[in-house]
């Protein structure tokens, strides 16, 4: 068992609506930059971008994740994902080629925003997964094993849509999980 007293929490800090606001539009990226840097010297360990409301496409993402870490200094990059508009997975794929390396999903992309009108589910976990085994990313998770974890929660929670294209389609033929 992990000895929580030798450890000391990971401090992550969110930027939300960075790409994008359903409110106000568009978000000035060195405006977010400038926040981005302002945390790390504040002592965050880590700053997530977050794009609530599936605003951005994949140029958008990997500009300002490209911006971001560079101004991390070797910490990480986290990126949340919506898929309101159907750019979850390529915008996933831009974050991890501008250098992010904490991605944030929802199994079945479950979820939403309270606060940001027209903010749809999160980007699937178990897609993300793919993605990243797919693009040379060893993630020690077993895809089939994930994929049928969806089973439990679609029996708890019977009356929601659980999406994603892995769960839907399976594991392309000859690929391990």
């Amino acid at each position: 068992m992990r000895d929580a007293s030798a450890h000391r929490p990971v401090v992550n800090a969110a930027i939300s609506m960075a790409l994008g606001c359903s409110i106000v539009g568009p978000v000035d990226p060195a405006e977010v930059l400038r926040l981005t840097e302002k945390l790390f010297e504040a002592g965050v360990d880590m700053v997530a971008i977050a794009d609530t409301v599936g605003y951005a496409g994949p140029n958008q993402v990997g500009e300002l994740v490209a911006g971001a870490v560079k101004i991390a200094g070797g910490k990480p990059i986290c990126i949340h994902l919506h898929d309101t508009r159907g750019m979850g997975i390529a915008n996933a794929s831009a974050a991890l080629d501008a250098g992010a390396r904490v991605l944030d999903g929802s199994l079945g992309g479950l979820g939403g925003c309270p606060f940001a009108p027209g903010a749809t589910g999160n980007v699937v976990f178990e897609d993300l997964v793919f993605l990243c085994e797919s693009k040379g990313f060893a993630t020690g998770i077993d895809i089939e094993r994930l994929i049928a974890v969806r089973g439990i929660l679609k029996s708890e929670m019977p009356d929601e849509t659980l999406y994603g294209g892995l769960a839907r389609a399976g594991l392309p033929r000859g690929k391990a999980a």
